[in-house]
């Protein structure tokens, strides 16, 4: 889900809070922001393939940590938040279910797709789908630091996040009656 994802960007980015205060609210916004961004590959139709890279997101992750390392101002502390999370995003959709509309029918062996590779990554399923209960959970948990840690900015788009999510939760099972197209 979406709304994870985000939320997980936002929790690894809290570290910037402490390393680099300045520019918490830039990580934080960054992180939120790669933690989305795969996922607008749904738009495209190849959801999970086209802009999720669970090897590849690495390549630009790991020099641009090190730069935020450096150098840490508002530019390297972004793009390193964007890629990170934008990463673990993309290595976190083969925890979950397969690449399908009703993914609690576990149909579907394509977790996520591995470019380096040329060839999908079996789900997990440690996550039933998105949107289940226990999605909804890791949604919530990862938030805390969104409302702990940061300002008022960094707080609304989080409480958004997860009142999106918490409603997402509630019909997901039914979107594929009103989304008979691959959109999930």
């Amino acid at each position: 889900m979406v709304f994870t994802h985000a939320a997980v960007g936002l929790a690894l980015a809290s570290v910037a809070v402490v390393l680099s205060p300045e520019h918490a609210t830039t990580a934080a916004l960054a992180a939120v922001s790669g933690g989305a961004f795969p996922d607008l590959d749904l738009l495209a139709g190849q959801h999970r393939r086209t802009l999720h890279f669970p090897v590849l997101y690495w390549l630009p992750a790991f020099p641009a940590l090190a730069a935020a390392a450096v150098v840490p101002t508002g530019l390297p502390v972004a793009l390193a938040a964007f890629f990170l999370a934008a990463a673990i995003h993309s290595g976190m959709d083969a925890l979950g279910a397969g690449d399908e509309l009703r993914p609690w029918e576990a149909t579907s062996e394509e977790g996520v797709y591995d470019h380096l590779r040329g060839q999908w990554i079996a789900p997990r399923r440690w996550v039933r789908y998105d949107g289940a209960p226990e999605d909804l959970l890791l949604t919530t948990l990862f938030a805390v630091p969104g409302f702990v840690l940061y300002g008022e900015t960094v707080r609304t788009i989080t409480l958004f996040s997860v009142i999106l999510a918490a409603g997402y939760a509630l019909v997901r099972k039914r979107v594929p009656e009103y989304f008979p197209e691959r959109l999930q």
